[in-house]
């Protein structure tokens, strides 16, 4: 005779628990746009400060709850195995770093947002080498992750220096082994970022930076970006508007708070906020009004245009495509007229 009361007991818990679950860190009256039920989004990020800070800001502020959307999150390693899940249509949205931009270029996505531009890309070499400008790297062996915004910012520094990647021994490496390679002196020189730059200089404290990413800022950039399964933009731009509002306002919270959404982002992923003390400062975090008004007067689409010619450039794409053909410019700066 017991039963009755436990199975009341259950259901009464079961009722208190379902809205939690159900609401996360959103409010638990918002409904969203409209008054709607959420609509349901998968998407991919990385586990770092450029591929995660928007959303944490996301999730701290309730944005998705606000706009209507009830995000599942999915850790990635890489880009390329997001855009790999976007056509497998294993998720609707992921994130991608300037490396990887060759994809959607190639059609296999649709950039929907600029992110942060990276800032963080040396080619470096070892003090006292001799080594003392680009041109000095003709016939010597370089560290560099096939692929990478390493690899662009070499190529560009191989170029304006008139030479190309034959004229050097370009040895491809995953980023942790440029780290151990460069430090152990077994390459001359390296094309690789910040924050494994630091970890080099615990072994290398004297190391030289050859070139810089910011050495090709404004007319160049190394955006990251936020990507969308094609099929998704073509047939549900609602969707992706309330997604580029989210991701806007997300934006504007880091770009106004970068310290905080630096222990923040730590937070999200769960790691040590000393891993992320000072990412911020190796990006370049735009406001979204200005992101929306160099969206539309083209200057966004010049970025991933000059993209496009290195990847040309690299073997990775034939030509280069008008970025119309992959850049949502208009979606990207109509989501923030209301």
């Amino acid at each position: 005779m017991r039963r009755p009361r436990i199975l009341a007991t259950a259901l009464a818990a079961l009722a208190i628990l379902l809205p939690v679950t159900a609401c996360g860190s959103s409010s638990p009256s918002s409904s969203g746009e409209g008054g709607a039920e959420p609509a349901k989004v998968r998407f991919g990020y990385i586990a770092d400060f450029s591929g995660a800070a928007v959303l944490a800001a996301a999730d701290k502020h309730g944005l998705w709850a606000k706009h209507g959307l009830e995000p599942e999150l999915k850790v990635f390693t890489n880009g390329p195995l997001q855009i790999q899940a976007l056509g497998s249509g294993d998720i609707d949205f992921g994130y991608i770093g300037s490396g990887a931009t060759w994809l959607p270029a190639s059609g296999k996505a649709k950039i929907i947002a600029p992110n942060m531009l990276g800032m963080a890309d040396r080619v470096i070499v070892h003090p006292g080498s001799g080594i003392s400008s680009v041109a000095d790297l003709k016939g010597k062996k370089i560290g560099v992750p096939e692929g990478t915004s390493g690899d662009m910012i070499l190529e560009l520094a191989l170029k304006k220096a008139g030479l190309t990647g034959k004229d050097v021994q370009k040895v491809n490496m995953d980023p942790s082994t440029v780290v151990t390679a460069f430090s152990g002196k077994q390459i001359d020189a390296a094309a690789i970022w910040y924050p494994l730059i630091d970890t080099i200089k615990k072994n290398v404290p004297d190391l030289v930076e050859l070139t810089k990413s910011e050495d090709y800022y404004p007319e160049l950039s190394f955006p990251s970006s936020f990507v969308a399964r094609n099929e998704l933009v073509a047939e549900d731009a609602a969707t992706v508007t309330k997604v580029l509002r989210v991701l806007q306002e997300g934006n504007d919270w880091v770009a106004g708070n970068t310290a905080e959404a630096e222990t923040l982002t730590a937070t999200f992923l769960k790691a040590p906020a000393e891993q992320f003390k000072g990412a911020s400062s190796v990006t370049k975090i735009l406001p979204s009004a200005e992101l929306r008004k160099l969206a539309q007067d083209g200057s966004a689409a010049g970025w991933y245009k000059g993209l496009a010619d290195i990847f040309v450039t690299m073997g990775k794409l034939p030509e280069s495509p008008d970025p119309a053909t992959y850049f949502t410019a208009d979606l990207y700066a109509s989501a923030g007229a209301s």
